[in-house]
């Protein structure tokens, strides 16, 4: 499995930043927390990253705690843990890892040390080799405290012992609280608190130099838009300029040249506007080669309308005629069949009233 989503935690926006960009250029996707809070909320309600980048001291919930915390929910626990930190002690290293952390980042992050952490992680991902240390309390509690640093002193956390040592009295695996002893614990306290202010500060003064260059760039930006715009409002407003005086030129060219073709035209038409005698006599004689045709024309064609409308006269008056003559005979054959229609009904009368008498008569 590649390594391509990360989670960065980090109370500093300026680490976040700078470690992001590394993160980028290797094709990696990066979602960032502010706080260890955050991140275990992320945690809670996202899809969870291939690999955690934990910063090691931060307000609230430290990088440790939150190591813990994520180390024993099952659901966090198979997810990598690289702690980044200012801490480069061989002790510190072993004893983050004891805990659950993969691997220790040294801060500032190099892009090279960055490299071999993700090129190692890669490899113990696919191989299948990733450590599963389980958790030391007492490993997270030096953690914690920023005592990793003092490696050579062994103390027995027990206030029983403790009592036992201020009393002058010599208990089983104790050291003696001699004054250089005393004054060895005081300095590795006040180094790791100096380490907690100085790294508080360090990140509070980044924070503030980041907005501030982010602000810088910002107003560059908006600076060089506005004169890119400028510019090009100018670089506009001349084109628009040479394009109308472009246009007018041109306008003015074809003006010219259509009145010089039509003063050209006009000439000649001035040359070729009189006719000459032959002109006239042919003028003349097509006039009345016209004439004579359309004569012509007009004789044959009132010929043969008279033609037709005699045509018209005689078949109409043969129509009427004949419609006349089936009118008559009609007529004749309707009288007819009157006549014959009363004779056969008298001779039905008459027989009728034969055969009337002859049943009487023989009845």
């Amino acid at each position: 499995m590649a390594i391509k989503n990360a989670l960065l935690v980090d109370d500093s926006k300026v680490a976040r930043f700078a470690l992001s960009k590394l993160l980028e250029s290797r094709d990696m996707h990066v979602n960032m927390a502010g706080s260890a809070e955050e991140a275990l909320d992320f945690l809670d309600n996202n899809e969870h990253p291939d690999v955690i980048f934990m910063d090691h001291l931060m307000p609230g919930m430290n990088g440790v705690e939150a190591t813990k915390a994520i180390k024993s929910n099952p659901n966090t626990a198979s997810i990598p843990i690289i702690m980044c930190t200012s801490q480069k002690s061989s002790s510190f290293t072993k004893e983050a890892k004891n805990f659950g952390v993969y691997n220790i980042l040294t801060k500032p992050t190099q892009p090279e040390g960055l490299g071999l952490v993700l090129e190692q992680l890669a490899s113990d991902v696919k191989s299948g080799t990733l450590p599963l240390s389980p958790l030391s309390e007492s490993g997270l509690d030096d953690l914690a405290v920023g005592t990793a640093e003092s490696d050579s002193l062994e103390m027995s956390a027990e206030p029983s012992d403790l009592e036992a040592a201020l009393n002058g009295k010599k208990a089983s695996n104790t050291v003696p609280l001699t004054s250089d002893l005393i004054e060895q614990i005081a300095r590795s306290a006040a180094h790791g608190q100096v380490n907690n202010n100085l790294h508080e500060l360090l990140s509070s003064l980044f924070d503030e130099q980041f907005e501030n260059l982010k602000r810088a760039l910002d107003e560059s930006r908006g600076k060089q838009e506005s004169i890119i715009e400028e510019r090009l409002g100018a670089m506009s407003a001349m084109l628009e300029e040479r394009t109308r005086h472009l246009r007018d030129d041109v306008a003015a060219e074809v003006n010219l040249s259509l009145g010089r073709e039509l003063a050209d035209l006009k000439k000649d038409l001035s040359r070729n506007s009189g006719f000459t005698a032959n002109h006239m006599a042919e003028l003349k004689d097509h006039i009345t080669s016209v004439q004579t045709i359309d004569t012509e024309f007009w004789q044959t064609l009132q010929s043969e309308a008279i033609q037709q409308a005699h045509e018209i006269s005689r078949e109409t008056a043969e129509d009427i005629a004949q419609r006349t003559i089936d009118l008559f005979v009609a007529q004749q054959r309707s009288a007819s069949s009157r006549i014959y229609t009363v004779g056969l009904a008298v001779s039905l009368g008459v027989f009728s009233l034969g055969i009337a008498w002859l049943a009487g008569l023989f009845g």
